[in-house]
């Protein structure tokens, strides 16, 4: 299996990059936003990939995260998703806004996705809801001050100096409400506007498990339709 290929870019085209590793040239598949988040031929990049095999196929797909790699991974468990259509939705959402779309059971955000339905959208939804918070784990934090926009476009966001402050009513389940925040401080919410969310959500919520807090708070955060 080929986890990760690091290289020097050779070729770009569309929904296809050549990486050359040791002078060996590897043909990845790659989505429109990945494509256009990496640099131009020649210089250095490191993908995460998933090998997809088929009696009569072959094919690598890149991607520029773990995270994104493993929802692709989950995508292609869902009836009716190919590879090709998990890197569509990939594409047009990106690992963070499927998250919250999964986490929220927001089909009409995953059917803007090129190619998928109705009925598809709300089978990936329903099928991977439950596996939401555990992804929301694996994001990556976002870049320091300065640095460039993550691959889902959103501007980067300063780190906090410390861990806020615990909010002055304890939860009964301390454990899910710092699970919950470090999964919306992974996704790239402010700690702070994090903590209060998780706060408000165990409020109402004292009993409610990590995803349940996860989707109570994400509500709290999404801007008003």
């Amino acid at each position: 299996m080929i986890g990760r290929l690091a290289g020097l870019l050779a070729l770009k085209s569309e929904g296809l990059v050549l990486i050359d590793v040791g002078g060996v040239g590897y043909e990845v598949h790659v989505s429109e936003r990945t494509l256009a988040a990496l640099p131009a031929p020649g210089a250095p990049v490191t993908l995460w990939t998933d090998l997809t095999v088929r009696e009569d196929l072959l094919q690598l797909h890149g991607f520029l995260t773990r995270e994104e790699r493993e929802w692709h991974r989950l995508l292609v468990t869902v009836q009716g998703i190919g590879a090709r259509g998990a890197s569509a939705i990939l594409g047009a959402l990106g690992p963070r806004d499927l998250a919250r779309a999964v986490a929220l059971g927001d089909w009409a955000a995953v059917r803007a996705a090129p190619g998928i339905g109705a009925k598809l959208a709300q089978r990936i939804v329903l099928e991977l809801k439950g596996r939401a918070p555990a992804m929301m784990a694996l994001a990556e934090a976002p870049a320091a001050p300065g640095g460039d926009a993550g691959p889902d476009g959103a501007p980067p966001q300063p780190a906090p100096d410390r861990a806020p402050s615990p909010p002055s009513a304890a939860p009964s389940h301390p454990a899910a409400s710092a699970e919950a925040l470090s999964a919306l401080v992974n996704l790239g919410y402010h700690a702070g506007e994090a903590a209060a969310a998780v706060a408000a959500a165990s409020g109402t919520q004292p009993d409610a498990a990590t995803a349940e807090l996860i989707r109570a708070a994400l509500r709290r955060l999404a801007p008003p339709a």
